[in-house]
């Protein structure tokens, strides 16, 4: 398996694993996603960055870097290939977002989730990332926000 950025070839997967993912666990897709996955290119040239792990050609898993407001980024977008087993793939490219994160100035990295992702929440508390109250979660699904401050915790 290797992990790699953002490849042309493997945008439709980015989308189609997410889709696939939202719409499985919370039944539809909500405009934020929408937004986003039609303008993954203004996402890059602002200085995001997706990743991807592949085995061959074909893709196992993605997550997303972006940036947000100050040197604060946004990690998101994790999904996977239900299709293939992934053996870690998840791990993978979540650590690599936030490395691109981090290399890139980031001080705090913030996520959205939901509390029923148990298998998600231990992969981000695993790597430092503690619950934060908001007053708006963006969207309908979100009941968690996480955030992991430089400094404060490790990697």
């Amino acid at each position: 398996m290797n992990i790699i950025p953002f490849e042309e070839r493997y945008r439709q997967a980015f989308i189609d694993f997410n889709t696939d993912w939202i719409v499985s666990n919370f039944g539809s897709l909500e405009e934020p996603d929408r937004e986003l996955f039609a303008n993954l290119d203004r996402e890059m040239d602002r200085g995001g960055m997706i990743f991807f792990a592949v085995e061959g050609e074909n893709p196992l898993a993605t997550c997303m870097a972006t940036p947000m407001e100050g040197t604060t980024w946004e990690i998101c977008k994790l999904g996977s290939n239900k299709g293939l087993p992934h053996r870690g793939a998840g791990t993978a490219v979540f650590e690599a977002a936030m490395d691109w994160a981090l290399d890139h100035g980031a001080q705090r990295l913030f996520m959205l989730s939901n509390r029923k992702l148990k298998i998600a929440l231990h992969i981000y508390e695993k790597h430092g990332f503690r619950e934060v109250k908001l007053q708006n979660y963006e969207y309908e699904r979100g009941d968690i926000a996480l955030e992991y401050i430089v400094g404060e915790r490790s990697v």
